[in-house]
């Protein structure tokens, strides 16, 4: 793998952080200590501007390069939070926080950009500015959103900002984008069934919000196969069903449904919520029950810009040799807030061939892919912003 030499040398010291913050995982915003270990290690490579508790506790790099010809300024971003998960690896560095877990490599691509920013800060062979952008609460937090609200953007001038994650099942170091919408917009739902309780023999004297449910649950799978195009993509999924009543013989008053859509546009995710809302609410009405609907949006749909892409996939074949098309991911991803502000691409770099999936208790980030990385955040800058 043609990587650059210096991350071949870095590797067991990258690797040594890795391991130290997936000893350590922090959840959502409290990621105090991962921060606190960013900024030290920024400040120690020679960083210019360390700044921290942006979007309350992400951290920011600035590294300047030989020149500044055309005042031009590259984001590139990694997140650092951990999921509420409790470890199964068996690991010598196994997490020690009970109900915490690195289990989506987010400790990998932290310390990857801490590799890549030594290896900047070290050679400044660019002609510009590179923000290295550190993000707390990606899995569930809009920790993107927040930074962005902070002002970071405008802050320091980015002209367009690159992220990257790792894919279990992706040859080791080999990378896949697509242009366009690559991740879904992730929306929830929660949907109140009021009826009529009552005696489970007398049923005649109720309203069962628990067969109004039901039909609401059924109803709810035509949005995808009556109302999207099938050319499109969508999900809809109930994901949770209770009820008011926990005895045999008792008819429920209330049942409440909770679940997600995933679409990859605007128009989709606008359709969906309505008509999820106008099924909830039209079958609850015929059964005379009565339904409240609150659909709340979370991450927009993740959306690369074309030029950046094309240029992106160059980079990670001058990399590793081969780019592939990526396919396109139905769960969510908050780096598309910052793709909202500015034009830029999220690639993702193989994990390797075996071994548990993301979001799994046995997971683990393979270091291995640390080299590759490092070396295509590396010709981001070097390529994109050429020392003049």
């Amino acid at each position: 793998m043609p990587v650059k030499n210096r991350f071949a040398e870095l590797l067991p010291e990258i690797t040594a952080i890795r391991r130290d913050l997936h000893e350590n995982p922090e959840i959502l915003f409290e990621t105090h200590r991962t921060a606190q270990v960013v900024a030290d290690r920024l400040r120690a490579v020679g960083c210019d501007e360390v700044v921290t508790g942006i979007g309350r506790t992400g951290v920011v790099g600035v590294i300047k390069g030989k020149t500044d010809s055309k005042g031009r300024t590259i984001g590139l971003r990694a997140d650092m939070d951990a999921l509420p998960i409790h470890e199964a690896t068996g690991l010598d560095y196994a997490s020690k926080t009970p109900g915490a877990m690195h289990a989506c490599g987010h400790d990998g691509h932290t310390a990857m950009l801490l590799g890549a920013a030594q290896y900047l800060a070290e050679t400044r062979n660019f002609d510009g500015t590179v923000v290295v952008i550190f993000q707390p609460a990606e899995e569930g937090g809009a920790g993107g959103r927040e930074m962005c609200e902070d002002g970071m953007m405008d802050r320091w001038k980015i002209d367009e900002v690159y992220g990257m994650h790792n894919w279990p099942g992706m040859p080791l170091g080999k990378f896949g984008i697509r242009s366009g919408a690559f991740f879904a917009a992730t929306d929830q739902f929660e949907i109140t069934i009021e009826g009529k309780g009552g005696h489970a023999a007398k049923p005649q004297e109720t309203v069962d919000s628990t067969l109004v449910a039901a039909h609401v649950v059924v109803a709810l799978q035509s949005i995808a196969s009556r109302n999207a195009d099938p050319t499109d993509q969508i999900v809809v999924s109930v994901t949770s069903i209770e009820s008011s009543s926990k005895a045999f013989n008792v008819i429920a008053q209330r049942v409440h449904l909770r679940g997600t859509v995933r679409t990859m546009s605007k128009e989709m995710r606008e359709m969906a919520e309505a008509r999820l809302t106008a099924l909830a609410e039209g079958t609850a009405s015929a059964y005379g029950a009565r339904a409240a609907v609150n659909y709340m949006k979370g991450y927009p749909v993740m959306v690369n810009s074309a030029e950046q892409t094309a240029f992106a996939a160059d980079v990670a074949r001058s990399v590793s040799g081969d780019c592939a098309e990526a396919p396109l991911v139905m769960g969510g991803e908050d780096f598309a807030f910052m793709l909202e502000e500015r034009p830029g691409a999220y690639i993702l770099v193989g994990n390797g061939i075996g071994g548990a999936s993301v979001h799994h208790p046995e997971y683990n980030f393979n270091d291995d892919a640390i080299p590759a990385g490092c070396s295509w955040w590396a010709e981001i800058v070097e390529k994109r912003m050429p020392a003049a």
